[in-house]
């Protein structure tokens, strides 16, 4: 733990210092294929910086911020398009924060009425939302202490839960952090997505929004437009969903092997295209009916989040804990994070202690004076004091 954090700042200046090569060779060049050949080596560089980290809590975040959003970013940002092509091009202290962490500028629009009141944004959530789940997070802890006695299906079932509310709370910590250094408002990551209503509402507009968003112009759109001329208009959305689920297990598959660094067993894989083909599925439904008959949403929701659930639990969850061992690395991290915070305050409390002690020794000191030198000392202070 202690050589991971001078790790951890080396990989983020060199990041920085990649990405400010990035916004200068944006302002040099136009979009197209000489941009791309000019941004490709920072792009394979992003997929080798991950491997300098260890950590879950180091590491993790740290290879999705920049082997995943900042390389689709730059794609995008390499043929003109994406959040990182503005007109005009945007500061470099915002191209930074924007390439690689999950946020997205707010447009903020204030409509001033007669007598009326300003609201909060659409999606923005109450401190109270965030502390509820800090404290089901917390609650982590005592679980794996106790995870013997519980039944793995349980286990399985409550680690996923702390998977989305650590997850939801890490992204709401860098979201607010880069909020508070660059002073704009973002959007958040998570949009509840236990209340989904279906498939297409949970991948599309609840659940990791900005991953949903990175994958919709570099995957989704170009799929599409080529399978149109193919299959047609109508049916060329299938095989686009398709792609997109597969190009994030693929992803996904990475990011375990930069925390774990083993070799993938694809049963992460298997999760997203099970998930691909039963969202092409749903669409191809709802497109034959042609809205004239649906599911309540009081029966779609349930049935939605029971098949994330399950999925998840024979799917995903073993790779990240039997594969990667998650939870037992989080652990190991949390002691060593403790032991550390120890290590800083046994540092501190001896220092004060020295202090005190030397105050303690030189009143001893003065008390064991002769008495008619400690009263003249003391004469002298009192005559200093009114002085001044």
């Amino acid at each position: 733990m202690e050589g991971e954090i001078p790790n951890f700042i080396m990989v983020w200046i060199l990041a920085v210092a990649s990405l400010s090569y990035c916004h200068t060779i944006g302002k040099l060049t136009s979009p197209g294929l000489t941009r791309l050949l000019a941004i490709l080596p920072v792009i394979s560089f992003f997929f080798f910086l991950p491997l300098n980290l260890t950590t879950i809590f180091l590491g993790g975040p740290s290879s999705f911020f920049l082997a995943w959003l900042a390389n689709f970013k730059l794609l995008l940002f390499a043929y003109g398009k994406g959040p990182l092509s503005t007109t005009p091009p945007i500061c470099i202290s915002h191209f930074i924060p924007l390439a690689c962490l999950p946020i997205k500028f707010r447009k903020v629009e204030i409509k001033i009425k007669s007598g009326s009141s300003t609201s909060a944004p659409k999606g923005q959530k109450s401190p109270l939302n965030y502390a509820i789940k800090a404290l089901i997070f917390a609650t982590s802890l005592h679980v794996f202490h106790n995870k013997q006695y519980i039944h793995p299906k349980i286990i399985l079932f409550l680690y996923s839960i702390y998977m989305y509310t650590g997850l939801e709370l890490v992204l709401a910590l860098v979201a607010f952090l880069a909020q508070a250094f660059l002073g704009v408002d973002f959007e958040p990551q998570f949009d509840e997505p236990y209340l989904a209503t279906s498939l297409q509402d949970f991948w599309g507009r609840r659940w990791n929004i900005m991953v949903s968003r990175i994958l919709h112009p570099t995957v989704y759109d170009p799929v599409r437009s080529i399978s149109s001329s193919v299959i047609g208009n109508r049916w060329a959305p299938l095989p686009a969903v398709i792609a997109s689920f597969f190009v994030s297990a693929v992803m996904h598959e990475l990011i375990f092997y930069y925390i774990g660094r083993t070799k993938p067993t694809w049963e992460l894989t298997c999760f997203f295209l099970l998930h691909g083909l039963c969202l092409a599925v749903e669409i191809m439904l709802k497109q034959a009916f042609e809205g004239k008959w649906r599911l309540p949403a009081a029966v779609s929701g349930p049935l939605a989040m029971t098949f994330v659930v399950v999925t998840g639990l024979w799917l995903f969850l073993p790779s990240l804990l039997v594969r990667c061992e998650a939870d037992v690395m989080a652990y190991r991290e949390y002691l060593a994070f403790t032991e550390f915070m120890e290590n800083v305050s046994n540092f501190v409390k001896p220092n004060s202690l020295l202090i005190k002690r030397m105050h303690q020794s030189n009143k001893t000191r003065a008390w064991r004076e002769p008495k008619a030198t400690y009263s003249f000392v003391c004469f002298w202070k009192t005559i200093i004091s009114f002085r001044v």
